[in-house]
């Protein structure tokens, strides 16, 4: 193989992006990582790493960090509108307690951990996008918004929901995007309500409004590279969950926050409880993320020298909770194939998706439980929404048990494609 075959480009910062480049240099290969913000996302909301997802962080040697970020929430309740309490039940009761394996921290948290593993030997290029890819006999040439054009041995799209790297191979979004009636909105808050560890919502028909307080890890996990920000990394008091559901899609600009907060703003306008302070908040919030509640379904993940992982290939939607244990088991299967096939990428491409998609489907299948707990379409539903929470909080055993994400967490084996010291010592 050639210097630029091994040569990998990836589109995406976040968390499959790093976690591909680790996997590939542990595997010999060059890989470079893109990312169209000035510098890394930090902040975010609560993630999950869950089941097959648990042993790849174990193997990256990350999991003690993580576990250090592990955001200790114990309860979650529901409030009246006047903010009477409603139901409550333990969060050990959804696999959320250190008694378990799996870790939820904040994405920037993790997002953090994976850069500083890969920075020292991994080139990222911040502040820049790909405009233009075309493959030739050497690679994949590509043309960027400011950076000068560059060739590569292969392209990986990294970048998400609405992948560049997708739109650029396969064609436009609304082709693969399955829109699941819902819109979710997260950003910091101060916490007024004093929550320790601990999520308050309030429904009304197709309308949510939550506030939740993880545990205050401060300060960055470790020590920064000259230049970089302080503190980063560190939790913010409070986060805000508003999301609502309508049949039909309301036409915004991802890009464009200021609209995005006028759409919540109008949508939240007369709800109850918290929401009037909450919007007010919103304005100040420079973390503030807004979506639609969507998957990504294609019938291949591949064409010629490019490939998607992660939420550009197969996103399961927040509402499924996996979206970042997908990334994370995407990211070193991809990796361990291309390592298995000694770079042919045409097999490994193929074996990457065989081993991943009936995976990446019965995660996103599971995305229908988070719509119906989260935002309940009526009256009827939130009250057979709380009388299922007070069943499961009095048998909790059978409540795990019957846990479809536990069972998705795990469905695929995990490859033990090489050891990534002994290939990095060339033994």
């Amino acid at each position: 193989m050639t210097t630029t075959d091994r040569s990998v480009l990836i589109s995406g910062a976040s968390i499959a992006g790093p976690a591909l480049a680790y996997w590939l240099r542990a595997h010999g290969f060059t890989p470079t990582v893109l990312e169209r913000a000035p510098r890394l996302r930090h902040g975010g909301y609560a993630i999950d790493v869950r089941g097959t997802a648990v042993d790849v962080v174990e193997r990256m040697g990350l999991l003690p960090a993580a576990r250090r970020a592990y955001t200790q929430m114990r309860t979650f309740s529901t409030v009246k509108r006047d903010g009477r309490p409603g139901i409550e039940v333990s969060l050990a009761l959804f696999g959320q307690d250190e008694s378990t394996p799996d870790v939820e921290l904040m994405r920037g948290h993790l997002s953090q951990l994976l850069y500083q593993a890969t920075r020292d030997d991994v080139e990222y290029v911040f502040g820049d996008s790909i405009t233009e890819m075309t493959e030739t006999a050497e690679g994949v040439r590509v043309s960027f918004e400011n950076g000068a054009p560059r060739t590569f041995g292969l392209v990986v799209g990294a970048d998400g929901l609405h992948s560049n790297v997708r739109r650029l191979a396969f064609g436009p979004e609304e082709r693969f995007r399955r829109y699941l009636g819902r819109y979710i909105s997260i950003f910091s808050v101060p916490n007024h309500l004093g929550l320790d560890r601990e999520v308050r919502l309030f429904n009304t028909p197709n309308r949510l409004t939550a506030v939740y307080s993880s545990a205050p890890h401060t300060g960055r996990i470790e020590p920064p590279l000259p230049g970089e920000e302080t503190d980063p990394g560190a939790n913010p008091e409070a986060k805000a969950i508003v999301a609502f559901a309508t049949r039909r899609e309301v036409p915004f600009d991802h890009r464009d926050t200021a609209a995005q907060k006028r759409i919540i703003a109008a949508v939240f306008a007369r709800e109850g409880w918290e929401a009037p302070r909450i919007l007010r908040e919103m304005w100040n919030a420079d973390d503030f993320y807004f979506d639609t509640v969507s998957q990504i379904h294609m019938d291949r993940w591949s064409h010629g020298r490019v490939t998607l992982v992660g939420d550009a290939a197969h996103c399961p939607s927040p509402m499924s909770g996996q979206g970042t244990s997908l990334a994370l088991v995407g990211a070193y299967t991809l990796a361990g194939e291309l390592a298995a096939a000694a770079g042919d990428h045409t097999t490994a491409f193929a074996r990457y998706e065989s081993r991943m998609r009936g995976f990446a489907e019965q995660n996103q299948a599971i995305a229908s439980n988070g719509l119906g707990i989260i935002t309940p379409t009526t009256r009827t539903g939130i009250w057979l929404r709380d009388q299922g929470l007070r069943l499961a909080s009095r048998m909790p055993g059978l409540a795990r048990r019957a846990d479809p994400v536990q069972k998705a967490a795990n469905a695929i084996d995990l490859p033990d494609y090489s050891s990534p010291r002994q290939l990095r010592e060339g033994a």
